[in-house]
This record gives structure tokens, sequence and C-alpha cells, in this order.
């Protein structure tokens, strides 16, 4: 009788535990397949790390920022980042701007169009080994993107980029 009420109790504080995990997956259900990871608070209020035009398929223009962290790995050139480094790439459509260039005498002026997406970069060594210390998530419209083959390709390509990088495609532009 005793072993069977210790088995009752373990079987019970097991499904409290898993019902706490998934309560508190539930009450932040915006996160990232794959990685877990969040939109950072306050992250449009970051640094500018850099800015970029994706040509092709994507066509965007996008503003690259980071975390104190990220941003002083960048200052002191060191890597690979620390734990604790975020950076987030900010994506527009990339447009003409009629109205810029009614000002000048050759159509020139291309602009951030509509918002496209969020992507956000975090270096945990522990959390995210086995895709080389970082997690990755997309957010459409502050909304995670549940695709799991779209957050597995960030690694993919993050990758291929050499060592010395440490999977990060921008440079530090200042």
């Amino acid at each position: 009788m005793i072993r069977i009420s210790s088995c009752c109790l373990a079987a019970a504080a097991a499904l409290l535990g898993l019902s706490t995990v998934v309560a508190a997956r539930g009450k932040d259900a915006n996160v990232s397949p794959v990685y877990g990871v969040k939109l950072p608070k306050g992250y449009r209020d970051w640094k500018l790390i850099s800015v970029a035009h994706e040509a092709g398929k994507n066509n965007d223009i996008r503003a690259i920022l980071g975390n104190d962290i990220a941003i002083r790995a960048y200052r002191e050139g060191k890597r690979p980042f620390p734990d604790g480094a975020v950076i987030v790439r900010l994506a527009w459509q990339y447009e003409s701007s009629p109205r810029n260039d009614a000002v000048f005498p050759a159509p020139q002026s291309f602009v951030a169009g509509a918002p496209t997406n969020v992507q956000v970069s975090v270096k945990d060594s522990r959390l995210y080994a086995a895709s080389g210390g970082w997690g990755y998530g997309q957010f459409d419209n502050g909304k995670a993107n549940p695709s799991q083959a779209l957050t597995r390709s960030c690694f993919a390509c993050h990758a291929k980029l050499d060592t010395g990088s440490d999977q990060v495609f921008t440079a530090y532009s200042h």
C-alpha cells in the first residue's frame, strides 16, 4: 500500500511539473520553433551594427541591430561572440521612391517599404551547442514563424560562413 501511494505521489508530481511547463509555454507561445527564441524586449532601441540590401528573391533593405553585449564584441573584434550577444535584423521591402525621385534629375531614390520580417540570433554556447552556439527565430507581424524547416535553414546558411565570423554575416560598419 505504501509503495502504491509513493508511486501515485511520484506520478502526480511528474504530471504537476509537466503541466507547469505546458502552462509556461502557453503563457509565452510566441517563440520560434526548434530554438525557442523570442523577440527581445526593446530591441528596436538597440544600436545599429550595419545596413544591407539583399537583392534577388528577397529584394529587401535591412537594419541590423545588436544588444550591448553584441555591440561590445563588434567594437572589440571579439570572436566568437560571448554568450548573451543578440543580433536582430529588421527587413523591409526595397522600393523606389517616386516622391523623392521627383526632386532629383533622374530616378535614384530607394526607401524602406512595407516591413517583411524580423530575424533574431541569440548566442548561448551551451543551449545551442548543436548549431554553433546560436539560436534563431523569424517573426512575421510580431509573431514567431511556425515553420521548423525555415528556422532550421538559418543554421544551414550561417554554418557556411568562415570560422572567423562566428557564423555571423554582418560586419560592423562604424
